[in-house]
């Protein structure tokens, strides 16, 4: 078979050949702002809309007659799409150029959008799903090349401080989304999806006119069909049966199925993808012991982070009492530090590295989780808001700098492999801790209370005896992320300086 090679000279005289091809011009002063400009917008539009749809499930439920499994795969389904399709993304991004997927990215969010903001009673959930799913596709195009952009635009030793601005743009969407959906849910659901169509088309329109390609593209790179087929298989086999024996919508013996099937598919990618000339994921950025540091501490922190903010509405809307537009405006103190940190820590990392940092960020995470093991329907907002602040300025101190860590330590012909990389594990920690973390705190729940807390809000007041049961499993699972986070910071430490 003549995609395959027995010898590791080969692979590493197929890096040099790339390497040749992949000459990187100096940037006119400048560039580097307007790029981030355009990446900014798409991080906006995928942090409103995630907060915003918070927002809007009980409008959704009601109208569209839905179910509160249907409505959890509406969230979960753009999600495992993201995690399957961002290192497939991130190979393509290198071997056609970043500006014309990241543009895609916006007209699939787009039609996404449409589709979901249309969805009719009588599909039941099933049509907003779907649209869900090529938002998820338009996601997964903006997010990863995004990340490359900012890299690729900016000098070496100012890429902390890009992508710091950048992070700025998902936490201030992720401030404002609680507003915008309250706002547009007064007039209909629909508008939460709709509001992102005329954003979308001017992201597209900007990014088509502004954007350039800094690193020319791979020539003549062929496509790793196994590779893509195997790796997307077995990730999304996985993570689907992880997420279904969490929130179950098929019989158990098809979902032990899907999750061998998944299994099966990882181990045999793992086993030949080292083989392949022209690998899709390249194993061979594992050796450097950066790279595989950061993202092995990125994705302990993705599952010990990704169930919190979605355990603190249910907290916010059960034993707290609040309505869902309140839940989401109180998450405020998260959003609001992880906006302020990040940026300062991602210029920071320009200067002094990660390896200091980055434990440091997951330290002071791993404090404001400790705080929310004790949390309770008594205790006061302040001190809430400090255990919050404390986990959102970790998280941005954290963040910046371990992506810049990542991004500088790979060849600029491999910048898009990398962010594939990263992202996919960083979504896979996410998915993760929602089939793992998430479970602790509502096992001991009816589905009754469930449904009433998540969607409604407003408190446990029919069910006061469901209360001690779940702050128990509350208190748990943010014990299991705290200790997530610990492992995490301890193998942020062991990084070699960059």
């Amino acid at each position: 078979m003549s995609t395959f090679r027995s010898s590791s000279n080969t692979s590493a005289d197929a890096t040099k050949e790339a390497n040749a091809k992949a000459a990187v011009p100096e940037q006119k002063n400048g560039y580097q702002w307007t790029a981030l400009s355009v990446t900014t917008v798409g991080a906006l539009l995928g942090a409103i809309q995630g907060s915003a749809l918070l927002i809007a499930l009980p409008s959704i439920l009601a109208e569209l007659q839905a179910t509160f499994f249907t409505i959890m795969w509406v969230l979960l389904g753009y999600l495992l799409v993201v995690t399957v399709l961002t290192p497939i993304i991130g190979r393509l991004a290198d071997m056609w150029g970043r500006k014309r997927l990241y543009n895609s990215g916006f007209i699939f969010f787009t039609i996404g959008s449409l589709i979901a903001g249309l969805a009719q009673p009588q599909f039941h959930g099933a049509d907003l799903i779907a649209g869900r799913v090529i938002q998820g596709i338009g996601a997964a195009l903006l997010i990863t090349n995004s990340t490359v952009i900012v890299t690729d635009a900016f000098r070496k030793g100012q890429v902390g401080l890009g992508l710091g601005v950048n992070q700025i743009a998902g936490a201030a969407g992720f401030l404002i989304g609680p507003i915008i959906g309250g706002l547009l849910t007064e007039f209909s659901w629909r508008w939460v999806f709709l509001f992102n169509v005329p954003i979308g088309i001017f992201g597209a329109l900007w990014g088509m006119w502004r954007l350039r390609e800094p690193v020319r593209p791979l020539e003549n790179q062929p496509i790793d069909w196994f590779g893509t087929f195997s790796l997307s298989i077995g990730l999304f086999g996985l993570l689907l049966a992880l997420t279904m024996f969490a929130f179950p919508i098929l019989p158990q013996p098809a979902i032990i199925t899907i999750f061998i099937i998944g299994i099966i598919s990882l181990v045999l990618f793992v086993a030949i993808e080292p083989r392949i000339r022209v690998p899709l994921i390249q194993l061979r950025l594992f050796k450097n012991r950066l790279f595989t540091l950061a993202n092995l501490s990125g994705l302990l922190n993705g599952i010990a982070r990704g169930a919190v903010l979605f355990l603190l509405i249910f907290f916010l809307q059960g034993p707290y009492g609040k309505d869902p537009l309140t839940a989401g405006l109180l998450l405020t103190p998260f959003g609001l530090a992880f906006m302020l940190i990040g940026p300062m820590s991602g210029r920071l990392s320009d200067r002094v590295g990660s390896r200091l940092l980055t434990p440091i960020g997951l330290s002071i995470s791993a404090l404001g989780l400790l705080g929310l093991t004790t949390i309770n329907q008594f205790t006061p907002y302040w001190l809430l808001a400090v255990y919050m602040a404390l986990m959102g300025g970790g998280s941005g101190f954290f963040v910046s700098p371990n992506t810049n860590a990542i991004m500088s330590s790979v060849e600029p012909h491999t910048r898009g492999a990398a962010a594939g990389i990263l992202n996919m594990l960083n979504n896979t920690g996410q998915m993760l801790s929602i089939a793992i973390v998430f479970p602790l705190a509502l096992s001991k729940l009816s589905f009754d209370v469930i449904q009433e807390v998540f969607i409604t809000g407003g408190g446990m007041g029919n069910f006061a005896s469901a209360i001690p049961p779940f702050l128990a499993g509350l208190h748990l699972a943010f014990y299991v992320s705290f200790v997530l986070t610990i492992i995490a910071a301890i193998v942020a430490a062991l990084r070699p300086a960059h």
